[in-house]
């Protein structure tokens, strides 16, 4: 039997999927947050997607709420 609902389909990982893309295009692509030369280590790369969550999660503006950040929506 089908199910009702897409569990298990590809559906179901599109929003992981389309930020995942969105997080490659904006941080591990672009040149302005990848250090002249490359990543030189893991730490580099682990480093540079903290900052990038943060600015995501804190500072960006979303145009769904009004062109203002995440953060300061919440309060």
């Amino acid at each position: 039997m089908a199910s009702v609902d897409s569990r298990g389909d590809s559906y179901d990982n599109t929003l992981a999927e389309a930020f995942n893309s969105l997080f490659k295009a904006e941080c591990i692509r672009n040149s302005a947050m990848r250090p002249k030369g490359g990543w030189a280590s893991i730490r580099d790369v682990e480093i540079a997607v903290a900052q990038y969550a943060d600015w995501f999660d804190e500072r960006r503006l979303h145009g769904q709420i009004g062109m203002v950040p995440p953060a300061e929506a919440e309060t």
